[in-house]
């Protein structure tokens, strides 16, 4: 195995466990609703899941380990992704904060806050900001 097969084979591994992780987070109430599920299907696109892989995650998400972003910027970065798939998605309508409140609890952010992190997040989103500009700005938005 080359090293270049190395790298792809855990960068994929490593989605599918953020995947996963997603998926864990949608089944916390014990179903899948439509909504979530079309915005999982974005997401495994995203990040590049067959759809093989797709239906083994959904039939077994622990399968997969967690690999939960360490650094907060690695947080932010992963916020970017999915605050960016929820804005667009218009077949969430109004579950749009409430889905992402959840992701971004997953993701490690505390409840104290996390609603005034989705609202800038999604407010950036909708100023059309790169990620470089979204991770400074969630850095410093208290400042």
């Amino acid at each position: 195995m080359s090293f270049s097969d190395l790298f792809d084979s855990e960068f994929k591994n490593r989605n599918k466990g953020h995947f996963s992780a997603m998926v864990r987070v949608a089944l916390t109430d014990g179903s899948i609703s439509d909504e979530e599920k079309v915005f999982l299907d974005r997401l495994a696109r995203k990040f590049e899941i067959s759809t093989a892989e797709y239906e083994e995650i959904l039939e077994n998400p622990l399968k997969y380990p967690i690999n939960p972003p360490y650094l907060y910027t690695q947080r932010l970065e992963r916020l970017f992704d999915l605050a960016r798939i929820v804005h667009v998605d218009t077949h969430l309508g109004n579950k749009q904060i409430l889905m992402l409140r959840r992701f971004a609890l997953a993701l490690g952010f505390t409840p104290g806050n996390v609603d005034y992190i989705i609202d800038k997040a999604l407010n950036l989103v909708d100023q059309g900001v790169d990620l470089e500009t979204f991770v400074y700005e969630m850095q410093h938005m208290n400042k």
